[in-house]
């Protein structure tokens, strides 16, 4: 049995939130529905309460990274399972959303055509199947569901049903990673190759850049991520949620008792990469860009990094560590730009090596400290 799993902690049983955890989930909602566009959209830009635009496209972007590290939250640190896919799955959502938002240049492209520039470019004469229906709102986010969705369950299937675990489903969640970054760069594929999808004009026939389009943009991701955070609360606390965690600890024992561990693991591997599918969505098109970067082999880790940085099993965690990591990496580049990564490798060490439970674990200890003093 892996002790080192037993160490982190368990919710407690039939408990949602606690009132303090209501309330700041309604501080979050406050800030997100309210606070935030308040001080983009009514604070005039001279004021020294004003937020711009930039800082606005940065919380909504790292708020999108936070859902990924909710997600991998989920597999990893409630059902011990470490995936190096998932931003696999946080780009096919994110091109399922870029294909519809290049159908929504229209004519507007460098070329006046009504294929995408870079379709003009390599002389295509007409969409390929595949994006048939990519100018309709609905079906591409059916797709955006749908895509990494059955992606993950068909894997999944074949992976749980063959026992791959441990470092070996870490290599080859990887390896598919790979695979399939090097497939969307070709130009044949009709995904742009290397350049990927840019130069989003319009969404819903409504101009992209113009602020309130923007701010609703950055509404939606907050409510999402908060829904997204209280749906994981609710499925760790659970009978479901109970059982991840018992496979994650001993999964023998858990089939010895006559649980089949392959359809739990099999149903919140596939949410988790739902769950990615959607920040890609809601990435694209507050970003700008979707490209095959975005499956290469960091990306992935550094939602694994963001986990382990915020403190695993605790779900609160990797959404702190999305943005204590991006916020500290956003920092750098603008400080030091030419040591940023120097100091974020250091910054990532450091927590690695003195804080094993995360940020959220030394917040905790802090609490313990301050309670035993009182004492």
């Amino acid at each position: 049995m892996n002790t080192a799993t037993l160490s982190l902690p368990t919710p407690r049983r039939g408990v949602l939130l606690s009132p303090r955890g209501w309330a700041a989930v309604l501080a979050a909602l406050l800030t997100v529905t309210v606070l935030v566009p308040l001080l983009n959209l009514v604070v005039p830009a001279g004021s020294l309460f004003h937020l711009g635009d930039y800082y606005v496209a940065l919380i909504g972007k790292i708020m999108c990274y936070a859902i990924c590290a909710l997600a991998m939250d989920l597999i990893w640190g409630y059902t011990g399972i470490l995936s190096l896919g998932h931003g696999l799955f946080f780009a096919l959502g994110g091109y399922a959303m870029g294909m519809y938002l290049m159908r929504q240049i229209g004519t507007d492209g460098q070329y006046k055509s009504h294929l995408p520039d870079f379709m003009v470019f390599l002389d295509w004469k007409d969409f390929p199947w595949h994006w048939a229906l990519s100018d309709s709102f609905i079906a591409q986010m059916l797709l955006v569901v749908l895509v990494p969705g059955v992606l993950a369950f068909v894997f999944g299937f074949f992976a749980f049903r063959s026992r791959i675990k441990g470092v070996y489903f870490s290599i080859i969640t990887q390896a598919m990673t790979f695979a399939a970054m090097l497939l969307f760069f070709r130009n044949e594929t009709g995904f742009g190759g290397n350049n990927g999808f840019t130069d989003f004009k319009r969404i819903l026939n409504i101009p992209i850049a113009q602020p309130s389009t923007r701010m609703v943009l950055f509404v939606l991701t907050g409510l999402v991520l908060i829904g997204f955070f209280l749906m994981a609360r609710y499925i760790v606390n659970s009978k479901f949620g109970r059982v991840l965690q018992a496979i994650r600890d001993a999964e023998s024992r858990v089939m010895f008792t006559g649980y089949d561990p392959l359809a739990y693991k099999l149903a919140i591997w596939t949410l988790s990469a739902v769950m990615c599918g959607v920040a890609g969505a809601l990435y694209v098109p507050q970003v700008g860009i979707i490209n095959p970067g975005e499956m290469s082999a960091a990306a992935s880790i550094e939602i694994a990094i963001w986990a382990a940085v915020g403190g695993r099993a605790t779900l609160i965690g990797p959404i702190v560590g999305a943005f204590f990591v991006n916020g500290a990496k956003s920092w750098f580049t603008q400080v030091f730009p030419e040591f940023w990564l120097y100091f974020l490798g250091a910054l990532f060490i450091a927590v690695t090596l003195f804080l094993p439970e995360g940020l959220v674990g030394l917040a905790k200890k802090f609490k313990k400290d301050a309670k035993e003093e009182r004492a």
